[in-house]
């Protein structure tokens, strides 16, 4: 998910977003810790997407902060 995508999303749809990602980060772990994992290169995504929410949430904050 581009951070372009991520900024046209409200408040509450960011804070939905972060709660479904971080199950996916769980039930991810825990299908490589089973052996099940298929493709491992989605954990660094989603942490990266999650990330990237956080960032966004963070700087909105800041601009609100300000204002």
């Amino acid at each position: 998910m581009k951070a372009k995508d991520i900024r046209e999303m409200s408040a509450g749809e960011l804070d939905q977003k972060v709660a479904a990602l971080k199950d996916e980060l769980f039930n991810l772990r825990f299908q490589l810790a089973t052996g099940q994992l298929e493709n491992p290169k989605r954990i660094p995504e989603v942490k990266k997407t999650i990330a990237r929410i956080k960032t966004i949430q963070r700087e909105r904050e800041i601009k609100a902060k300000h204002a």
